[in-house]
């Protein structure tokens, strides 16, 4: 194993601790109901835990998915994956304050106008994990010697850019929306499977990859 692929394999175990962690940081009670009132009110959380977990499971998937596509490491990559896991674990209390309070009708003490600054909060967090995925893409397109595989990387500083700008779609309505278009702050995350679908299919038709790199001694190669 080569040594930046090693470096890359340390950086996903660190990170899958990292997230594992997370998880726990989410979880409805750490102690078994004594009561039956006790197991209905940690039933009562189980829908926010789900919502939190599965956007949790998103990030750690693309996560995977870029080292898994791009398995070496720089310590540029380092210190990004590290800014990255900091965000995801600061990430955790606001989302699950802010689906708790959504399941709930209203978090406790938390007054109307207090909604729109959660939402921003909650905005930045989501915005700024996904710039980080965007510079460690665009890290492995500085990295990549292959003309198919650069391509690909710079292809998804672009499927990661979906995400903040979606992110900024609704900070944008929370702050700005007033009471009639603010209540489409959190809706407006549902565009992120559409925005997606439009970027790739786009991307697909008018940004073509350039082609493999050819070794010495391969069909194509130039001579020497």
């Amino acid at each position: 194993m080569s040594g930046a692929a090693h470096d890359a394999t340390r950086i996903e175990a660190f990170s899958d601790a990292v997230f594992g962690f997370a998880v726990t940081l989410l979880v409805v009670s750490l102690e078994v109901p004594k009561t039956y009132e006790e197991l209905l009110q940690v039933m009562k959380g189980l829908p926010v835990f789900a919502v939190t977990f599965a956007i949790l499971l998103m990030i750690w998937q693309e996560h995977h998915s870029l080292f898994k596509r791009f398995p070496s490491a720089d310590g540029v990559t380092i210190w990004l994956n590290g800014a990255l896991l900091f965000l995801v674990v600061s990430y955790i209390y606001p989302l699950k304050f802010l689906f708790s309070g959504m399941a709930g009708g209203g978090a406790p003490g938390v007054r109307a106008e207090d909604v729109v600054s959660l939402m921003l909060i909650y905005g930045t967090g989501f915005a700024a994990i996904f710039v980080i995925f965007a510079l460690l893409y665009w890290r492995a397109a500085r990295r990549a010697t292959d003309p198919a595989e650069k391509h690909g990387a710079h292809l998804l500083i672009g499927h990661s850019l979906v995400y903040v700008a979606v992110a900024g779609i609704s900070m944008a309505l929370a702050r700005f929306g007033g009471p009639r278009f603010g209540a489409f702050a959190g809706l407006s995350y549902c565009l992120l499977g559409p925005g997606q679908a439009i970027y790739h299919a786009l991307a697909a038709k008018h940004w073509k990859a350039g082609e493999p790199a050819t070794r010495p001694g391969t069909p194509g190669s130039a001579p020497h």
